[in-house]
């Protein structure tokens, strides 16, 4: 076990880290969308309040690409971990913890533009015997309302690129948990054509695992970019509008009913704001929509959220 100051440095600098990559990224995408313009809201949680800490929201709404790309950082401390932390590891609940990481949620306006999810994160917790333990956790993931193979392709193979220098086991191990982790059990339905993802991982101590982290974090603009670059300029009407506002829906969700990271946030008081800054800024339902036979609407169900060998 590390003695506290060893602890403190290596804390300092995962923030250190997180913190740029946030700002790489939304400096990417503010390059990107002339139009928009991200706005900076830089938060602290009251001294009141069950969860202590503070962060950084990055957001640019209403641009001429973006409709809404928020990514946030936050870095928060609690007496308690929620039970959403505690799953697997029945001998951390009631432990104090610490928290810090990334999260990121970009839905375009052209419904050509897939709408991309990335999350990287470290979770430490002090157990009863006052050992300190950490594990990370993160990945990222491609929702298309419109399927393009060379896209789906494009993404996994910088995904896997970006992992194998650590094996290349990992890759096929982390795009199952993807494939199997954000998946609608209530509607049988994949929610897009996945990526990778990984959780409570600490398999490489934690130099290495942070090193993989950091991998991760750093391929994502290569991941997502030239996607959004080689269809953001692809014309649509209404007909391709409202089906992505319908598939939106299964966006929502996901985040409210499945996803771990959002009950963390809530169940241990995290700031909403931040926490849901994941939700589109516009969203439809249909009562028992069913697409045409034969329509690119029907074959983003039926050809692109069905989990695949897209590199094979």
């Amino acid at each position: 076990m590390q003695d506290a100051s060893n602890n403190q440095s290596f804390n300092d600098g995962v923030r250190a880290y997180l913190m740029g990559l946030q700002t790489r990224i939304m400096d990417a995408v503010e390059a990107l969308d002339a139009q928009g313009q991200v706005n900076s809201d830089v938060w602290q949680k009251a001294a009141h309040e069950p969860l202590q800490g503070s962060g950084v929201t990055k957001i640019l709404e209403g641009g001429r690409i973006f409709e809404r790309a928020g990514c946030g950082f936050s870095h928060v401390q609690g007496q308690s971990l929620p039970p959403s932390a505690t799953q697997a590891r029945p001998e951390l609940v009631g432990a104090s913890f610490d928290a810090m990481g990334v999260s990121l949620v970009f839905h375009p306006l052209n419904p050509y533009v897939p709408t991309v999810h990335m999350n990287v994160r470290m979770l430490s917790a002090l157990t009863q015997d006052n050992t300190r333990v950490a594990w990370f956790g993160g990945g990222m993931d491609l929702t298309p309302y419109y399927g393009f193979r060379e896209d789906a392709v494009h993404f996994h193979q910088t995904c896997r690129e970006a992992l194998s220098p650590f094996g290349e086991h990992l890759y096929p191990k982390f795009k199952s948990w993807c494939d199997d982790y954000f998946f609608l059990k209530h509607r049988q339905e994949a929610r897009g054509i996945g990526g990778i993802f990984f959780d409570d991982f600490i398999e490489f101590g934690n130099e290495g695992s942070f090193a993989m982290l950091q991998a991760v974090g750093d391929a994502f603009l290569n991941a997502y970019m030239p996607i959004a670059k080689r269809r953001l300029s692809t014309p649509y009407g209404e007909r391709e509008r409202a089906h992505q506002l319908y598939r939106r829906g299964r966006y929502v969700e996901f985040n409210l009913v499945w996803d771990r990271g959002t009950h963390f946030g809530l169940q241990s008081g995290g700031r909403t704001e931040s926490i849901l800054l994941s939700m589109p800024p516009l969203v439809s339902w249909s009562y028992q929509h069913q697409d045409p036979v034969g329509s690119p609407e029907r074959a983003l169900l039926e050809d692109f959220l069905v989990p695949q060998n897209w590199l094979g």
